[in-house]
């Protein structure tokens, strides 16, 4: 295609040590992975080039963050509101909508997965510059390239880089409805953090969509879930990426509309449940805690 130009590595230089994506991206990316290679189908999801993005060594499947029974509920949240992302993502492109904003994207392949919708988005990628300078370099080696179509958009958050003028600069046009994404990231901010970035997506063109995803409190969450809940907490602040908030979907909903928006919706992860493993037949399903905020401008 006449918008691809796949960037050659730069060989005069040395990766930067400082090019990494963070421990969360890659548990998501090889989670991703896991449901195809040990859950039997149908897959809810299907995604495995963020493990050829992290290419771990043989023994991945050995970590004790990837017992296949033991985060089986993790697993299987994480596919689930991936799929709910992308089939709503795929509504919206039928509707007419050009633009898609990941907030926090890690090691998304939404892009890779799906080149025929993407084909009629521009996709943008924000994340902290380490992540993305890694993972523009794994793209190119792998032979995906960056087409103009994709744009990785590098924002020091912990320097206090504006995001959106980032944006604004890699192209995105606020004038025009977007999709934006925000998964699994509000328990690492602040509420004065998320609220903020509420109110700045307040500003979205008629027609946009936002999903933003939260943890709830522990006294929320089923009894059966709690203990492995409780259990992440310790292990995320070790790993440098704390839980900060949890917010009941009461907080959530006020939140966003004190942004100012006014359609908002409350989708538990029950309802994605429901949804996506009624009828499984191995008793795959996602565990209870995370659920999502959903915006309609």
């Amino acid at each position: 295609m006449a918008e691809e130009h796949n960037e050659a590595p730069d060989r005069t230089e040395a990766p930067d040590r400082t090019e990494a994506p963070d421990s969360t991206a890659v548990r998501v990316a090889l989670w991703r992975a896991m449901h195809v290679r040990v859950d039997p189908p149908p897959h809810v999801f299907e995604d495995e080039i963020g493990l050829r993005l992290v290419a771990p060594d043989d023994g991945w499947r050995q970590r004790p963050d990837m017992d296949p029974r033991a985060t089986a509920g993790f697993r299987a949240a994480i596919v689930a509101r991936a799929r709910f992302v992308e089939d709503l993502l795929g509504r919206r492109v039928d509707h007419g909508v050009t633009q898609y904003v990941v907030l926090g994207a890690g090691l998304d392949t939404f892009a890779q997965r799906s080149p025929e919708t993407a084909a009629r988005l521009r996709i943008f990628e924000i994340d902290q510059p380490g992540t993305q300078a890694w993972k523009r370099r794994r793209l190119v080696e792998l032979g995906y390239g960056i087409p103009d179509r994709l744009r990785l958009v590098p924002v020091d958050f912990e320097a206090g880089a504006d995001w959106w003028e980032r944006l604004i600069d890699a192209g995105f046009r606020p004038e025009l409805p977007a999709v934006v994404v925000c998964a699994g990231v509000t328990q690492y901010l602040s509420g004065d953090a998320t609220a903020a970035t509420l109110r700045r997506l307040a500003g979205l063109a008629p027609g946009s969509t936002l999903v933003m995803t939260f943890l709830l409190p522990a006294e929320l969450v089923d009894d059966a879930d709690r203990p492995a809940l409780e259990a992440t907490k310790p292990q995320a602040r070790a790993a440098g990426t704390p839980f900060i908030s949890f917010y009941t979907p009461r907080e959530m909903l006020s939140l966003a509309r004190d942004a100012g928006f006014e359609d908002v919706r409350h989708v538990p992860g029950t309802a994605l449940a429901d949804r996506y493993f009624a009828d499984r037949t191995d008793g795959l399903r996602p565990s209870s805690g995370e659920d999502l905020l959903v915006v309609t401008v």
